[in-house]
């Protein structure tokens, strides 16, 4: 698999187009998210029903990693439960910030994969984490998350 290529052709399609930047409709569960050293600014919405989340949205302004992984983020929550989710949140933690990326690991990612690029570029894994970590903080309860 060549991840350079797929890392540029996947963040350039999903900055171009991000699927579900929209809000969701109430109930829901929110968080803002910001990156100052960039200024990253993110609104994730989740709706769950039943453990389980059925649709997943976002908002903002940011550079092209952090609206690409936002993008990415919302087409790969839904369905899963919150469980799931927060494991999501712990392997992609691990894939951003990891030193070696295990190939099975990236395989099971599917095109969340394309994102273990940004490792080679220091200053930009908090753009791809940012939507992350917003996510986790709309779980339990929509306190802001800083990337600082």
């Amino acid at each position: 698999m060549d991840l350079k290529n797929l890392y540029r052709d996947v963040i350039v399609d999903h900055n171009r187009s991000p699927r579900n930047f929209r809000q969701i409709e109430p109930p829901r569960r929110e968080a803002d998210g910001f990156n100052p050293l960039c200024g990253d600014k993110l609104h994730v919405y989740l709706r769950v029903s039943d453990d389980r989340i059925e649709d997943a949205a976002f908002e903002g302004s940011g550079c092209a990693i952090s609206v690409a992984s936002a993008s990415m983020m919302t087409e790969f929550l839904k369905g899963k439960t919150e469980a799931e989710a927060l494991d999501l949140f712990e392997r992609m933690h691990e894939l951003l910030t990891g030193e070696e990326a295990d190939l099975n690991e990236l395989a099971s990612l599917g095109k969340l994969a394309a994102l273990s690029g940004v490792r080679q570029y220091p200053s930009r894994v908090k753009c791809a984490s940012l939507c992350w970590h917003t996510m986790k903080s709309a779980l339990s309860g929509g306190d802001a998350v800083s990337t600082e």
